[in-house]
C-alpha cells in the first residue's frame, strides 16, 4: 500500500472517527481533542524541522546541477533560460488567476470557517507588508545563521543561489567535496523526511479528528473545492504549454493535441514524468523533432522543469490564504512567485509526498501563511498530482519542440552563412 493511500486512509478514518465523537459522545469530545491535537501538533513540528536544511542543500546541488548543464553547450543554457521564464511566468499566473477564481467561486464560508477555527495555528495575520526599498533590502541576509533561525525563507533562498553560484567557481576538487558534503546532507535529511512521513498516517488521523470532531464531514466537502481549484491550475499550465508549442514550436494545434494523447495516458496512469519519458520521446519523433534536440531537451526537461510545480502551489498556499481570510498584498504574491518559481528546481526528482513539504514550507514560510491545514492537503494530494503530471509532460514535449524550432533557425543560419562564404570565393 503506497503512502498516499494509507495517509488518504488516516484522513478519512479521523474525519470520521472526529464526526462520530461530536456526534456520539459530546461530553467527552474536548479530552480527545485535548490529547490528538499535541499527537498531530508533534508529528507536523518534527516535518517543519527538516525543511530548512534539507530545501538549503536541495538548492547548493542544484545549482550546481544547472551550472553543469550550462556549461555543456549554448543550446543547454538556452534551454535552461527558457525552462526558468516558464517557472516564473507559472508561478505568476497562478498568483493571479487563484485570487480570481477564488473570488468567483470561494470555500463554502461555514465549512471555511470550522476549518480554521479546528487548526491549531493562531488566526494570525500577515505581517504588515513592509516599503519596497525595506522589502528589497530583505533579500539580501546580513546574518544567514540568524535568517535560518527565524525561518525566513524568501533571503535563505537567495542566499542558497548565491551561496551555490559561489561554489561553482572555485577548485574543481574543492567544488567536488562542497557539493559532495551537501550532497550528503540532501541524503540524510531525506532519510529523515522519510522516518518522519512513515508516521504520517498517524499524524494526519490525530490532525483529521480533531477537524472532525470541531466540523464534522463538512470538510470534506471543502478538500473537494480545494482539489478542483488547485487541479484548474495545474491544468491550465497544459493549456498554455500547448499554446506555446503552436506558437514558438510552429506545431499545429491538432497534431499536437493528438501526438500528446498517449503521452498524457502513461501520465495518468502513472503520475510520473519518469515513467512517460518513452512516451514523450515517441511524440517528438512523431512531431519531427530532431534526434539531436529530443535526445537533449527531453531529458533536461524531466530532470530539472516541472512547470506545474509552481502554479499547483501557489494555488496550495493562496487556497489556505483564503480558508484563513488572511489578505495576500501584490509585493507578498511577488515574493511568493519567486520563491515557487526558485523551490520548484529543488523538487525535481523528489518522491510527491516529500516535495509538498519542501516546496510548500518555503512559499508559506515566505508569505507568512500558516503550515497546519498542509497534512490534510497532503492526503487529498493525489487527486491534483494527476493534474501536475498532465501539466508536466505536456510542458516537456512544447518546450523540445521549441527548441527543435530554435535549432532548424541556427541551422538555416549556418547554411546561409556557408552559402555566402562559397560565393565569395
Amino acid at each position: 500500500m503506497t503512502l498516499t493511500t494509507r495517509v488518504l486512509i488516516g484522513l478519512m478514518a479521523g474525519l470520521a472517527a472526529g464526526a462520530a465523537v461530536a456526534s456520539l459522545l459530546p461530553a467527552y469530545a474536548p479530552q480527545i481533542i485535548a490529547v490528538a491535537e499535541p499527537a498531530g501538533g508533534v508529528w507536523l513540528d518534527a516535518l517543519r524541522m527538516t525543511i530548512i536544511p534539507l530545501v538549503f542543500a536541495l538548492l547548493v546541488t542544484g545549482v550546481a546541477q544547472a551550472a553543469d548543464t550550462a556549461r555543456a553547450g549554448g543550446d543547454a543554457a538556452k534551454t535552461l533560460g527558457l525552462f526558468a521564464v516558464l517557472l516564473v511566468l507559472s508561478a505568476a499566473f497562478a498568483a493571479v488567476a487563484t485570487p480570481a477564481l477564488l473570488a468567483v467561486w470561494p470555500a463554502p464560508a461555514e465549512a471555511a470557517q470550522a476549518l480554521r477555527a479546528s487548526a491549531h495555528a493562531a488566526q494570525g495575520e500577515i505581517p504588515p507588508t513592509p516599503a519596497i526599498e525595506e522589502m528589497i533590502k530583505s533579500f539580501i541576509p546580513t546574518n544567514p545563521v540568524k535568517v535560518a533561525a527565524d525561518g525566513a525563507m524568501a533571503p535563505l533562498v537567495v542566499f542558497a543561489l548565491v551561496f551555490g553560484l559561489a561554489a561553482t567557481r572555485i577548485s574543481a576538487e574543492k567544488r567536488a567535496s562542497l557539493f559532495g558534503f551537501f550532497d550528503a546532507v540532501k541524503d540524510a535529511m531525506m532519510t529523515l523526511v522519510h522516518w518522519v512521513l512513515w508516521a504520517a498516517p498517524f499524524g494526519v488521523f490525530a490532525l483529521a479528528l480533531v477537524t472532525g470532531a470541531r466540523t464534522g464531514l463538512g470538510a470534506v466537502g471543502i478538500l473537494g473545492h480545494y482539489v478542483i481549484i488547485v487541479s484548474i491550475m495545474c491544468l491550465s499550465m497544459a493549456v498554455i504549454a500547448t499554446i506555446l508549442a503552436v506558437v514558438f514550436g510552429k506545431v499545429p494545434l491538432m497534431a499536437f493535441v493528438r501526438a500528446m494523447i498517449p503521452v498524457e495516458a502513461v501520465a495518468i496512469s502513472t503520475q510520473s514524468s519518469l515513467a512517460s519519458m518513452p512516451a514523450m520521446l515517441d511524440t517528438a519523433q512523431k512531431l519531427g523533432v530532431p534526434e539531436k534536440v529530443r535526445g537533449m531537451v527531453l531529458p533536461m526537461a524531466v530532470a530539472l522543469f516541472r512547470m506545474t510545480s509552481p502554479a499547483g502551489n501557489m494555488a496550495v498556499v493562496i487556497y489556505v490564504a483564503h480558508i484563513y481570510g488572511v489578505h495576500l498584498t501584490p509585493l507578498v504574491l511577488m515574493v511568493g512567485v519567486l520563491v515557487a518559481a526558485t523551490v520548484s528546481l529543488a523538487a525535481v526528482g523528489i518522491a510527491s509526498a516529500v516535495t509538498f513539504f519542501t516546496t510548500l514550507g518555503p512559499i508559506s514560510m515566505a508569505m507568512g501563511v500558516p503550515m497546519e491545514l498542509l497534512p490534510l492537503l497532503l492526503a487529498v494530494e493525489t487527486l491534483p498530482d494527476i493534474s501536475r503530471t498532465i501539466g508536466n509532460v505536456t510542458a516537456d514535449v512544447a518546450v523540445t519542440t521549441i527548441a527543435a524550432e530554435w535549432s532548424l533557425e541556427e541551422d538555416a543560419e549556418d547554411l546561409a552563412q556557408a552559402q555566402a562564404q562559397a560565393q565569395a570565393r
